[in-house]
């Protein structure tokens, strides 16, 4: 049986919580979305055997959806097929109490376009921590769209914001290494993505990113497949006055391969 939380229950609730618990619910509340099987990867990834650890991250998740801090979507992924893997989970409203959310209100259902790049970028996110648990190299720090915007003033004193969908900085022995995703479905046009560069261009010139970290990160545009990586590097080797060392492009089955190696 679902209950309601006044202020006192949910703080009596959020002393029964555990760490793996609260874990959780703040990965949801950076990502907003993500699936049951991207939850499992993320913080369940120690235990002896997958059946063991999709088993217990059901029970944990059914456990939240009953106390009202997390719910499921009614869209899934993956198809009926994928059984509880399938389910999307964002906060409840008492889930975003939890964690000083602007608003307790519930969200409502996204759309599938921005559900699938929500949950694309929950994949770039966790395809690097499982990679970096391997020790080929370390993650640092990760900030999620909207964590990582950054505001700005654009040509003409106007007040302009860009918004990666992850900045990442990661390190490879003594070396740090930083990053700007764009993670890319294939949706848009090409015109859309050198504009966005160009914001990139424009922003590296305000010399803000500079000054905090003594390097510009390097932009990473993530395509679904190889053609499609393809298609991007020659829109942006083709844009006139673009800056095309900061950009890279590879399909989402290359990107650990990049932060593994060196990306100069």
């Amino acid at each position: 049986m679902s209950v309601r939380h006044g202020h006192r229950s949910l703080i009596r609730l959020n002393d029964q919580l555990s760490d793996r618990d609260r874990q959780v619910i703040h990965s949801i509340a950076s990502h907003r979305f993500l699936s049951a099987k991207q939850i499992e990867r993320f913080h369940f990834a120690e235990h002896a055997s997958s059946l063991t650890a999709s088993r217990i991250c059901r029970r944990v998740l059914g456990r939240l959806v009953e106390e009202r801090l997390l719910m499921r979507l009614q869209r899934r992924v993956g198809g009926l097929h994928a059984g509880s893997a399938s389910y999307v989970y964002t906060l409840a409203a008492a889930g975003r109490r939890l964690v000083g959310a602007e608003s307790p209100r519930q969200v409502r259902e996204p759309s599938l376009r921005f559900l699938e790049h929500s949950l694309a970028i929950g994949d770039a996110h966790v395809a690097l921590l499982e990679t970096s648990r391997t020790g080929a190299f370390e993650l640092l720090q990760v900030e999620i769209e909207p964590a990582c915007a950054r505001r700005y003033l654009g040509p003409g004193g106007a007040r302009e914001t860009l918004r990666p969908d992850l900045f990442v900085i990661s390190a490879r022995g003594e070396f740090e290494y930083c990053w700007f995703l764009e993670i890319d479905r294939g949706t848009e046009y090409k015109p859309t993505l050198v504009s966005k560069c160009r914001q990139y261009q424009t922003y590296r010139r305000t010399g803000h990113e500079q000054d905090r970290l003594n390097t510009f990160p390097l932009v990473v545009w993530v395509t679904p497949d190889e053609r499609r990586a393809r298609d991007v590097e020659k829109a942006i080797r083709s844009a006139r006055t673009l800056q095309h060392e900061l950009f890279r492009v590879v399909p989402s089955d290359e990107l650990v391969e990049l932060f593994s190696g060196d990306p100069s």
